[in-house]
């Protein structure tokens, strides 16, 4: 047996292990690096233990076609105001069917990429997937909202979905988004801007102000009987049900976030 195929079969078996049910729709986060296994193995898997009737979800979020977005603050840093015109200029525009989300890792590009997926039109937090109820749960992303009711994480949460984070911490766990727009504290609001469909296309419009550096503490909050652990090529695999650990994140948002004290 070669090193990658033993490796994706202790995969199998951690999936398995942690609970992964099948025709139950799963969002997957997911960092590869280090595993020995191409994203289109790690794909199959996930696939395989869903079977048939379930659909894979992975964030195919992008960025780089935003100019409010931390990865245009961090590239236009020092520059002039006529080389940010000039880079403003040249960012590509967002199309559905085509533009890539290098930010989010190599297995959610995978799924973008594999025939047969679809992915949500949201211009900056879109999703993709993969199985026969991809069409229904990503198929109404309002462009207006990023990750609350109008968006996939809402119909994802009201399909029982799963959630794996493979390899990853909750950090970057997006279901805690919708916890965000469900929460009875004030949400601040702001002005987002992207391009769409051609360059020089641009539109705006107003969302909440998403803050996700207080995920990680969310996470440790957690009853330890809504996670399951394993560890898979030297790293955490979580799994959780959605609606357990978005309802938990709704409660503990409820007095205010700073810091969650």
């Amino acid at each position: 047996m070669t090193l990658s195929s033993r490796s994706a079969a202790q995969l199998r078996e951690v999936i398995a292990e942690l609970g992964v049910r099948p025709a139950v729709p799963l969002l997957v986060h997911a960092s590869l690096g280090g595993t020995g296994l191409g994203p289109s193995v790690v794909r199959d898997v996930l696939l395989g233990a869903l079977g048939s009737g379930g659909t894979l979800v992975v964030p195919a979020f992008t960025a780089e076609n935003s100019d409010t977005s931390r990865a245009y603050l961090a590239a236009t840093e020092g520059m002039s105001e006529r080389e940010k015109a000039a880079f403003r200029a040249s960012m590509p525009a967002f199309a559905a069917d085509s533009t890539p989300c290098p930010s989010v890792g190599a297995l959610a590009e995978c799924v973008r990429t594999t025939h047969g997926a679809v992915r949500s039109a949201h211009p900056q937090t879109s999703f993709a997937g993969l199985g026969p109820r991809a069409a229904e749960l990503l198929g109404r992303h309002d462009p207006h909202c990023h990750l609350g009711e109008r968006s996939p994480l809402a119909a994802l949460y009201a399909a029982d979905a799963q959630v794996l984070l493979l390899r990853v911490g909750f950090e970057v766990c997006s279901a805690f988004h919708l916890a965000e727009y469900r929460t009875t504290s004030p949400v601040p609001r702001r002005t987002y801007r992207c391009v769409v469909g051609e360059r020089g296309n641009w539109i705006s419009y107003e969302d909440l102000v998403l803050d996700d550096s207080d995920f990680g503490v969310l996470g440790e909050r957690l009853p330890r009987e809504l996670v399951v652990e394993r560890e898979w090529a030297g790293k955490t695999v979580t799994l959780c049900a959605m609606r357990a650990i978005v309802d938990h994140a709704v409660d503990q948002m409820a007095g205010g976030r700073p810091g969650l004290p």
